[in-house]
């Protein structure tokens, strides 16, 4: 058969008569010859760019090195933009419009004559939301991140993200003052990019190198460096070739590179979010992932990189040191080394000759920064369907930890209390966070790591447990409890909790439990009543009736799966 009938963009360019007239006639007003049109493969860019997301805010530049790439190859390349998510900007969180985005990007790259995609992403949730929309697709597709900030400096001190976290605890404890306090903010974010530690933007970035469906250094090329904008010359040229293969996603994203992406993760100390993310991604493209893989393949995986929030150094140190291919080989005996990534390559052929420049950025398996990594997934009476916790940034003595609850019923009654003197709490307390999840924000917004009591600060203490329906930054780290499932707000046991009761963290044997009757908590449900949230129309709505809990990946019910890229209606 001939190429060009293979090509899926000739089901409108290729096309005679009135439909084909249409489809070409508008698109030459911007100056196309009429040749482009004649059986070139027609390459999408799907562009998360928006001066609402700062993390984005050179993809536009990014984009015109694809472009080069793809005429380069022969490709004709077509940008277009989709819903962006500005995790530090949007209201009340990013990660309710995740799954929006997602549909925008699904419907723009199915509606349009387009052969294959380069996706541009970079701020926590532009990442998997494009990814998950092309999964539902399924044409070739391949990934181009936007890259990790310069690292931050102060007072001739590395700075980053996660220090945000310890400069607002001085600022409330009184040991920094407001000017000071704003002085840092330029300093901090000196450059394009996302965040400069293995935040979720970096653990999004080394998601998708690790699952295959990127080139070779992804993860780590700084925003600001050249060689970012080189890999994305090469992504264009690489994406018209992948068009010729017929490499889809579904061929990359196997059951084989999921398990390969979770093993990654705990190496590089990577985000709690990585857990919904890659659930969602898994439903998109059926492969059967549970909580419990999370912990099965990370559990004997320590901490490879010695990044913040886990460790000393920041993404631009990364990158140096070799970046993520050199994690990948220290993995070997560990991985799925057979399977195929976007080069055309396996994962394994692709560290090939990589060498490691800083042994103290990243350690080896025999000389690991830390033993513990990973996701640890916790069950128990207050979390039938999961619970999740990241070790490497725990503090050790609180993860066997029995303490009494001291409950926030919601973010405003925990912002109205926990700085009041009055307040039952000290350092053996722990800390409960209800109706932040899913259903009950709505959106599941990072309030997960609750600051700690101005009095209790004041004392010296810098961690307690604290458990919640909510997630966490990727950038922040204590001891904390997340994505408990389920849900306050979805009825389940957590929404039950009281202030006095008892709670015990065991994470080495994976509980987590609420030494209530089961009496009790019956009588407790009985008058139990979800909080009347005021939502009745749009896209809230719909989020509210349809979203899965966090151990599903909170996708919503009717997105599960792939719809494919055929259209079989013109619309003239």
């Amino acid at each position: 058969m001939d190429d060009k009938k293979k090509l899926r963009s000739q089901g409108w360019f290729g096309k005679t008569g009135k439909d084909g007239f249409i489809y070409r006639a508008w698109m030459k007003n911007q100056g196309h010859p009429d040749d482009e049109f004649d059986g070139k493969p027609v390459i999408g860019i799907c562009n998360t760019w928006s001066e609402l997301t700062p993390c984005n805010g050179h993809l536009r530049e990014l984009a015109e090195h694809v472009k080069r790439g793809v005429w380069e190859a022969g490709g004709f390349p077509l940008e277009f933009p989709v819903m962006s998510l500005g995790e530090t900007i949007m209201k009340p969180t990013a990660m309710l419009f995740r799954n929006l985005a997602s549909m925008d990007a699904e419907e723009s790259i199915r509606g349009n004559p387009l052969d294959g995609v380069v996706l541009l992403g970079g701020c926590d949730k532009t990442t998997p939301s494009i990814l998950m929309g092309a999964c539902s697709v399924d044409i070739p597709s391949i990934f181009v991140s936007g890259g990790s900030m310069l690292t931050g400096k102060y007072r001739g001190k590395d700075i980053a993200t996660s220090d945000i976290w310890r400069f607002s605890e001085a600022n409330r404890n009184g040991k920094m003052d407001n000017d000071e306090f704003r002085l840092t903010e330029a300093m901090m974010c000196r450059s394009d990019g996302h965040c400069a530690v293995m935040g979720t933007a970096s653990t999004m970035a080394c998601m998708v190198e690790s699952l295959g469906v990127t080139l070779p250094h992804n993860a780590a090329i700084p925003a600001s460096d050249s060689r970012r904008k080189v890999l994305a010359h090469l992504s264009g040229r690489r994406i018209v070739d992948m068009v010729k293969e017929d490499l889809t996603l579904s061929k990359i994203m196997t059951r084989e590179a999921f398990e390969n992406a979770i093993m990654v993760n705990a190496a590089v100390g990577g985000s709690t979010n990585f857990v919904v993310h890659l659930l969602a991604l898994a439903g998109r493209v059926g492969v059967d992932l549970t909580l419990e893989d999370f912990d099965k393949f990370s559990a004997n995986i320590p901490l490879l990189a010695n990044l913040q929030p886990s460790g000393k150094f920041m993404m631009e140190d990364f990158y140096y040191a070799g970046g993520l291919p050199v994690v990948i080989k220290e993995l070997r005996e560990h991985l799925n080394n057979g399977a195929i990534t976007a080069n055309g390559k396996t994962i394994g052929e692709n560290t090939e000759g990589i060498e490691c420049y800083d042994r103290e950025t990243i350690g080896t398996t025999a000389q690991p920064v830390k033993d513990d990594s990973g996701i640890a997934v916790l069950r128990g009476n207050l979390c039938p369907n999961g619970a999740i916790l990241k070790p490497s940034a725990a503090t050790a003595e609180l993860m066997q930890h029995k303490g009494k609850a001291v409950v926030f019923e919601n973010i405003e009654d925990y912002k109205s209390r926990v700085d009041d003197p009055d307040l039952d709490i000290d350092e053996t307390s722990v800390m409960v966070l209800k109706n932040v999840g899913p259903k009950g924000y709505p959106g599941m917004p990072e309030v997960g790591n609750m600051g700690l009591p101005k009095k209790l600060l004041a004392k010296g203490v810098t961690d307690m447990v604290r458990i919640s329906d909510g997630r966490m930054s990727g950038t922040a780290f204590g001891t904390v409890v997340l994505h408990v499932a389920p849900e306050a707000a979805a009825g389940g046991a957590f929404g039950l909790i009281e202030s006095g009761d008892e709670i015990e963290l065991d994470v080495a044997n994976r509980k987590l439990t609420l030494h209530v009757s089961d009496e009790e908590l019956a009588k407790r449900k009985a008058v139990w009543k979800p909080q009347d949230l005021g939502v009745n129309r749009g896209f809230v709505k719909m989020f509210i009736d349809h979203v899965e809990q966090a151990d599903k990946g909170v996708d919503l019910d009717f997105l599960k799966g792939c719809s494919g890229s055929e259209v079989t209606r013109d619309s003239h």
